[in-house]
């Protein structure tokens, strides 16, 4: 891998042999445009390819780690940008990254950045991280990966309840329910997040890289499923009347906050 740059990325590749990726726009709590996405399926991609990258922890800037899709830009014109094949190919590269992948979330992980934060191989949360799949709250289906992947960590009555109504799980019930590894001291889950990855980094790397593509045939049969299915109808519900509403919402929201309300 080159010395690219990756829009709204930070990359950080150590001599260890583990590369630091830090979402980096904390002024929104690194949500995430399609430039952004764009660069995160690249990023992949490229980190799977080359041969010095034997583990990634991928985290967030400021206080949270992601959360979710930029609003602003989910629904400006695309262009040549196909959300749907956008969405797939994302979750596609972070599935066939063959070295660990290690989440070291900050603070919120909602909508996409939750979706990020789970389909890592192990994930490390500070006690006031919180996850939430909140599209239901915004009018559309949980079409970025969300509905793979919650049912397969909470099984699906409990997933069901947290994607249908966008309510959140603190770190501490996430890593109880089995959906995290666990909760580590506030401060500490980069640091500890990097350990991690530098053990597996100095492990036996044919037997890593084969045990976890094994188990991510689970991953990916479940993801061949329901996720085309998920993004489809995401996409109906991008012009539904709900939609119209919570964009609408949102936006009067915005605008109270910017005018120094609440």
């Amino acid at each position: 891998m080159t010395d690219k740059t990756y829009r709204g990325l930070l990359v950080e590749k150590r001599t260890s042999g583990v590369t630091i990726v830090t979402l980096n726009r904390p002024e929104i709590l690194n949500a995430i445009d399609w430039p952004m996405h764009a660069a995160l399926e690249e990023l992949f991609a490229d980190l799977d390819n080359d041969r010095a990258v034997k583990a990634v922890v991928l985290t967030g800037a400021g206080r949270g780690f992601c959360s979710g899709g930029d609003q602003n830009a989910l629904d400006d014109t695309l262009g040549p940008i196909s959300p749907t094949r956008s969405g797939r190919h994302l979750i596609r590269n972070m599935l066939e990254l063959e070295c660990p992948l290690i989440a070291a979330v900050n603070g919120v992980a909602v909508g996409l950045g939750a979706t990020l934060a789970l389909f890592c191989d192990v994930v490390f949360a500070e006690p006031a991280a919180r996850f939430a799949d909140t599209h239901v709250t915004a009018g559309v289906v949980a079409g970025d990966g969300g509905a793979v992947i919650w049912p397969l960590l909470l099984g699906p009555v409990r997933a069901k309840h947290y994607l249908m109504t966008g309510d959140f799980i603190s770190a501490e019930e996430a890593a109880a329910a089995g959906m995290i590894n666990s909760v580590v001291p506030e401060g500490t889950v980069v640091g500890h997040a990097v350990r991690y990855a530098e053990m597996l980094a100095s492990g036996p790397r044919d037997a890593i890289v084969w045990t976890k593509y094994a188990v991510n045939k689970l991953i990916k049969e479940q993801m061949h499923l329901n996720l085309d299915t998920a993004m489809a109808h995401e996409m109906l519900t991008f012009h539904s009347p709900e939609r119209k509403e919570a964009v609408a919402a949102f936006r009067e929201k915005r605008k109270r906050f910017a005018e120094g309300g609440n």
